[in-house]
């Protein structure tokens, strides 16, 4: 009788040692991943800041951030690059941060801004407004803002079905990013070659000419946004079991859903709004972030950092790796578009679904 009653206190001692365990390494594996990621981007920011045609050292670039007169570092690192660095930081947290969102409460990696419509209609807007209103810098921004807001409605109104898909969702918006990159394009092609080079260069996904009336919008938005969103981690978290698991522990689904597709969309928009479609980015960060923290942790602040630090690298390389300049959004898509094609073909031999 005491044989019998020990054995399963002891196998179930020895099942609970097991779990904490594993939660202590996925919790400690969590930590260094994201300390090194955090390393790796404030050190791709200060060397965004210390290299160019002209280098400066550390200690120019700090009298210059708290504001002293430094010959040649006052404009060249206060006026281009310091401006052009944090708004590279704070674009890529947004997307990666974003990004992420959508694909873990679709489940799904293919359920990015990129793949799903969102950056395209703020492309189309901007554009529009760039090349039949001739709205100034701060008119389209807001108006890139409002048509990806209004985007995502319109793309979750047609996939709801008593409730939201991840699959028909996905299909419906890339349905609606085609119809809106053919509008993009009918534009282009109406409008004057005069006029179309700035308009071009917001679709491409570029940095240059950024100042801090860019650099604040977006940085308002983070600072607001960001931290709403990460208060839902745990709520996000589990709409991955399903729905109805979720729901069994207490998690308001439609409203989690509500809440964080409308915090996410405005970071999207607002990184869309002050630097255009950086291609690839909000996509590329979640599984890049899943990959190098692994399961069973959130994913929300290891994507931002991945974001930030592909756009970082990415602005790095296309200014300076290459005999010609090439804007960020070049540089990321060249990144991005053969993952999307492998992951696809990993998707259909697995027999899996979009």
């Amino acid at each position: 009788m005491t044989t019998s009653t020990s054995t399963p206190t002891s196998t179930t001692s020895t099942t609970l040692s097991t779990v904490i365990t594993q939660r202590k390494a996925r919790a400690r594996r969590w930590w260094t991943v994201v300390g090194i990621l955090g390393v790796l981007v404030i050190g791709f920011w200060v060397a965004s800041l210390l290299f160019g045609h002209t280098f400066y050292p550390v200690s120019d670039v700090w009298r210059v951030i708290i504001g002293e007169k430094v010959p040649g570092a006052s404009f060249t690192v206060g006026r281009l690059r310091l401006p052009r660095a944090c708004l590279a930081l704070i674009c890529g947290l947004c997307f990666g941060l974003g990004g992420v969102v959508f694909q873990t409460m679709l489940r799904n990696p293919l359920a990015s801004p990129d793949i799903i419509g969102i950056s395209s209609g703020a492309a189309a807007a901007a554009v529009f407004s760039i090349l039949t209103l001739h709205w100034s810098s701060t008119a389209i921004s807001v108006f890139a803002i409002l048509a990806a807001l209004a985007v995502a409605v319109t793309i979750f109104l047609l996939s709801w079905k008593g409730g939201v898909a991840g699959t028909r969702l996905i299909l419906i918006g890339i349905g609606v990013s085609a119809i809106l990159s053919s509008l993009t394009n009918w534009q282009l092609q109406r409008a004057q070659s005069w006029d179309t080079q700035e308009a071009m260069r917001w679709l491409t996904g570029s940095l240059n000419g950024a100042d801090w009336n860019n650099v604040i919008p977006v940085a308002v938005a983070f600072a607001v946004l960001a931290p709403l969103l990460l208060t839902r981690s745990r709520d996000l978290s589990a709409t991955q079991l399903g729905d109805d698991t979720a729901t069994a522990l207490g998690v308001n689904v439609t409203r989690t859903r509500l809440v964080v597709t409308v915090l996410a969309v405005g970071l999207i928009a607002f990184a869309t709004a002050a630097a255009g479609p950086i291609a690839f980015v909000a996509f590329l960060a979640g599984p890049i972030a899943s990959r190098l923290v692994g399961p069973g942790t959130s994913l929300l602040i290891p994507a931002a950092f991945v974001g930030a630090l592909l756009v970082l690298v990415g602005d790095f390389a296309g200014q300076w790796l290459f005999d010609t300049r090439y804007p960020v959004g070049v540089v990321t898509g060249v990144l991005g578009a053969p993952y999307l094609i492998y992951l696809i073909i990993r998707t259909n031999r697995s027999g899996g679904s979009l």
